[in-house]
């Protein structure tokens, strides 16, 4: 078998940081007058914080306004997030038994290193990721492959041997447009919007090294798919 990677999203993958997230819309956008509903939030989680906020405040936002309201929303996240961190069902046993059976391993979201350093230091496990990707280190968010693209080339990885592990639409969007085969779990989106994966499970518990290393030794299949993600992210 080629050298495997599986790739995990953050937020709804690792960790169930929604209700976090939330309220530190919520708070910021509050404060400006805005209301930041749950329906808004379903249908934004997982986007840049940049797509968010034009999406609520309009696209006349100045870049330096901007930044100020993503950099407040952020730390109010932390800060609620902060010693409430919990693994999603099944995360940690699934990431020790792939780095065990060497898979390669990253981390690959739209948020900011410092949420994901905050996550992986609370739940111990930082240690098992070769590369890490975040907001600062894409210019595009999902469904753009980029992100994606960008974790296996630190991995030294061919797109069509990685699996990324997914909770949304846009996310599982980015990953098939990478060329890589894609696992959703509904933990934050139902299974019917979810279809384009190729494996949907309601929770990690159900996902097996096995079967991953099978869907590895599938994916002669993408090669067309990767020569075309290779061209967006160049």
């Amino acid at each position: 078998m080629s050298i495997g990677a599986v790739i995990f999203d953050l937020d709804g993958v690792i960790a169930d940081t929604a209700p976090y997230h939330l309220r530190a819309w919520q708070e910021t956008l509050g404060k400006r007058g805005v209301e930041f509903t749950e329906e808004h939030f379903r249908h934004s989680f997982g986007q840049r914080n940049d797509a968010i906020i034009s999406s609520v405040l309009g696209k006349g936002v100045s870049e330096p306004e901007m930044a100020s309201i993503a950099s407040e929303k952020e730390a109010s996240f932390r800060r609620l997030a902060r010693g409430r961190l919990r693994p999603l069902p099944g995360v940690i046993a699934l990431i020790k038994s792939l780095a065990a059976a060497g898979f390669r391993l990253a981390l690959a979201s739209s948020t900011p290193r410092e949420n994901i350093r905050l996550v992986t230091q609370s739940l111990g496990i930082g240690g098992y990721f070769q590369a890490i990707v975040g907001e600062g280190d894409v210019s595009e968010g999902k469904p753009s492959p980029q992100v994606f693209l960008v974790a296996a080339q630190r991995l030294g990885v061919e797109p069509r041997n990685c699996i990324v592990i997914e909770d949304a639409l846009a996310g599982v969007t980015a990953a098939k447009k990478a060329g890589m085969r894609c696992i959703a779990v509904t933990t934050t989106h139902p299974k019917s919007s979810l279809g384009e994966a190729d494996l949907v499970v309601d929770t990690l518990e159900a996902v097996t090294v096995a079967e991953l290393s099978q869907l590895v030794t599938l994916s002669g299949q993408f090669e067309v798919g990767q020569n075309a993600a290779r061209k967006e992210v160049s």
